[in-house]
């Protein structure tokens, strides 16, 4: 299983890196950000079934508080009209399953590739070479420059505050780290009208587990930002940068498919202004 890992995934990822950092200036920020887009290009079949499923969940939520009211008293019943409906119209509660795995699959591939990228000391090229394809092997006293603007991308991405009249510093988020979790959040708002359906779906009925699972979804709207802060003060920038652009393309990709969604009363207030 390890070597499986290693050859379809980890050890194409650090070859794809390392060949666009060589092409591209040995810039590895700039490297970075292409290898994001063409990951992005490579998952849009598989996201945009996601997004297409996850609208018609929406589309079809006035159907199901229908066949909730009709069928409150009968939960076999209403799971049966509610499979019926979904095979009426070709719709898929699982369909989103799939993407977030296999993003957050890609995700722990690109933190080791990251982690083992970024550490350029004399050991960690050896290792590297040992996973190199042979015309992108590394002389071995190399050393990747892992500077970008104000980054150093093997570093966090975060400053240290000193407090006035005190001894005690304490970290704040960078730049790329506060994008990340503004477009993660940006994102979940604009899934919010899906929630909110299913909130408003679960008081309908008479079962408690809808009215938690109800909450935990609208809880998980929020969880990726949280995470991506809290994790972002240890994750090196280079892994930030790449979760940055990985998100605001997710969120174009969204746009187009769903439109605003729950920020459209944000755009409105911004429009008006």
């Amino acid at each position: 299983m390890i070597e499986l890992w290693t050859t379809i995934l980890y050890q194409p990822i650090i070859n794809g890196l390392i060949f666009l950092y060589q092409s591209l200036g040995q810039n590895l920020g700039l490297a970075i950000i292409a290898l994001t887009a063409l990951i992005r290009l490579i998952l849009v079949p598989f996201t945009n079934s996601s997004l297409r499923a996850a609208k018609k969940m929406q589309e079809l939520a006035p159907e199901i508080a229908k066949l909730k009211d009709l069928h409150k008293d009968n939960k076999t019943a209403f799971a049966s009209a509610q499979m019926e409906l979904y095979k009426k119209h070709g719709a898929n509660p699982a369909a989103g399953c799939l993407p977030q795995i296999i993003q957050l699959i890609v995700l722990i591939a690109l933190y080791q590739a990251f982690n083992q990228v970024l550490t350029t000391n004399g050991e960690t090229i050896s290792k590297l070479n040992q996973l190199l394809y042979p015309p992108l092997k590394l002389a071995q006293d190399a050393h990747l420059n892992t500077n970008f603007l104000y980054l150093n991308l093997a570093k966090p991405d975060f400053f240290q505050f000193q407090v006035p009249s005190s001894t005690i510093q304490l970290p704040l988020p960078g730049l790329f780290l506060l994008l990340a979790v503004v477009v993660q959040f940006l994102s979940s708002k604009m899934m919010l009208p899906a929630a909110k359906k299913a909130e408003s779906l679960a008081k309908k009925t008479p079962q408690e587990a809808d009215d938690v699972m109800a909450a935990t979804q609208e809880q998980m709207l929020y969880l990726f930002p949280i995470m991506t802060l809290f994790f972002g003060f240890s994750f090196p920038s280079g892994l930030i940068l790449y979760w940055f652009l990985f998100s605001l393309l997710s969120s174009v990709q969204q746009y187009l498919i769903s439109g605003w969604g729950g920020l459209t009363p944000w755009i409105n207030i911004i429009k008006r202004s």
